[in-house]
């Protein structure tokens, strides 16, 4: 059995807030038996050798605010779509040793039909004895099959809608905000973080797309505020634009408590600060873009959150009385996980909202910082049952401290099926404009299943309004050229066998997906044609 170690935070590493506004309540750390020291604003633990090991009792599952009902269901879930994936080699393996027998594709088709709930063509699962199977390429049609399947599963996402009996959105809006738009990073190892990870209902977040080392589109951001603000005048949703509320951008980096110098965000070298700083960059840029492009005063707020992907314990980089973050102004979750975790629920609740308040550097009560401070707290709070089902589930840590994606998402964001390490998710209008994320995605995963003998699935995914005339085949058509652009791109892969890619379009606000062939291609374009002349 693995043991569950942190390693030793390194020299001139940043400090973090976790336990300094629990200096009070020392004795019930001293009362769990944690040999933990407060230090200022870092909570250290002891070590042995060159790593830290995470006190005892923290193994031990059981925060008082940890929602355990939502714990519960998002482990089924993830059960689900993990056994869908597993079920997928072991149908092959018993397949593969009986393809020449009489009348294999037919009984073939059909046992996969069954096991994996989608068919293959009959011609792919014909063998001759010159000829066998390519289970590679039969490996990677199923993954992209399952994936597909699962989308349209339509798995219940409105857990997080309520908290405390009160409803999400209406509660985002007391603390301020109208719209969430969130960018992590692409890895695989943050698919699930807004179900997950964070917690946050569907209904609150208008956008989220991501990239490599999650840095953003600028404009792109911009034009997406812009869409939300002139709903809202237009339409009085999701709410009328003389309500006092504002746009929040969250930027999500990533790091590795485990290998901090190995199994960090690639985009960024590994390198912590360097992620978090970088995208602290890109979001004061997004909020200066606001500013400059729009007159009267117009406002964004941003908030930048690092995940631990080992723990799924996150950092939030409070924004102080002016509004501004800093990479080493932190509250460290995995902290306060530990300094609550003996607490009744009250105080839990008010030891989160004391220490955002110390973070901040205000009083608990001042009134000018209070929206984005209980934003704050509520999604430390939430992400406590994240800390609390990993410690339950896994024993404190993931095993997989790396990477172990399935597959990789081409084009736009599929948030229907999350789960930590399912989908490396390349969002790009062109090869042109994500050809960095793609390639990184493409190395992953390469070295993920080349040393099995297996290919890289590439799943293009695109959404179109289906109230817009036309958009159908605008899609499609856009479908094929990032497809056919991906193939151009990795063309040595693609006729090696290394790669699969295949072309998906739905209406937005469906979970029906429309296959994309060269048949439906010619139709779009044909009808693109029709149009201009």
């Amino acid at each position: 059995m693995r043991t569950n170690v942190r390693p030793a935070a390194r020299a001139g590493s940043s400090p973090s807030v976790g336990a300094s506004a629990f200096q009070t309540r020392n004795s019930h750390l001293r009362a769990a038996g944690l040999a933990t020291r407060l230090q200022g604003r870092r909570v250290t633990a002891p070590t042995v050798g060159q790593r830290t090991l995470a006190p005892a009792s923290s193994l031990a599952a059981g925060h008082p605010l940890a929602e355990q009902a939502i714990s519960d269901a998002l482990g089924r879930r993830a059960h689900e779509i993990d056994a869908a994936f597993q079920l997928i080699e072991s149908e092959l393996r018993a397949l593969a040793p009986r393809q020449f027998e009489p009348n294999f594709p037919a009984e073939a088709q059909a046992r996969l039909r069954a096991a994996l709930g989608f068919e293959l063509p009959l011609e792919e699962l014909a063998a001759t004895w010159s000829k066998p199977l390519d289970v590679r390429r039969l490996y990677a049609q199923s993954v992209l099959g399952t994936f597909c399947r699962l989308i349209e599963r339509e798995f219940d996402r409105s857990l997080a809608e309520r908290s405390d009996g009160d409803d999400a959105q209406s509660l985002i809006r007391r603390f301020g905000f109208h719209a969430i738009d969130v960018t992590p990073c692409a890895d695989g190892r943050l698919s699930g973080v807004i179900d997950y990870i964070l917690r946050v209902p569907p209904a609150v977040v208008a956008y989220r797309k991501s990239y490599a080392g999650a840095m953003f589109d600028v404009e792109e951001s911009l034009r997406h505020w812009e869409a939300v603000e002139l709903r809202r005048w237009r339409e009085g949703k999701p709410n009328s634009p003389d309500e006092n509320t504002r746009y929040l951008k969250i930027g999500v980096y990533h790091f590795s408590s485990i290998d901090p110098t190995h199994e960090g965000c690639a985009a960024h070298g590994s390198d912590t600060t360097r992620a978090g700083t970088a995208l602290l960059d890109r979001l004061q840029q997004f909020a200066g873009a606001v500013q400059q492009t729009h007159c009267c005063g117009a406002q964004v707020a941003t908030l930048l959150i690092g995940v631990d992907t080992d723990t799924d314990a996150i950092r939030v980089h409070v924004p102080d009385a002016a509004g501004v973050m800093s990479v080493e102004r932190r509250v460290d979750n995995l902290a306060l996980y530990e300094s609550t975790r003996t607490l009744g629920r009250g105080a839990a609740k008010e030891a989160i909202r004391a220490a955002v308040a110390d973070c901040a550097g205000v009083s608990v009560d001042d009134p000018q910082t209070e929206g984005m401070r209980w934003l704050c707290a509520y999604l430390l709070k939430n992400n406590l049952g994240q800390i609390d089902a990993v410690r339950s589930w896994h024993g404190g840590n993931y095993s997989d401290a790396g990477h172990t994606e399935q597959l990789i998402v081409v084009g736009d964001a599929v948030d229907d099926v999350q789960l930590r390490n399912l989908a490396f998710q390349a969002q790009m209008d062109t090869v042109e404009e994500g050809g960095t994320d793609l390639d990184i995605g493409v190395s992953i995963l390469r070295g993920l299943h080349e040393p099995r003998g297996l290919a890289v699935p590439v799943l293009v995914h695109i959404r179109y309004d289906g109230r817009i005339p036309g958009a159908q085949d605008r899609a499609v058509h856009r479908a094929h050229r990032l497809q056919t652009a991906i193939a151009a791109r990795y063309a040595a892969l693609l006729e090696a066998g290394h790669l699969l890619v295949r072309s998906v379009v739905r209406a937005a606000g469906t979970s029906k997906l429309t296959p994309v062939s060269a048949a439906s291609c010619d139709a779009a374009c044909a009808c693109r044609h029709t149009e201009t002349h």
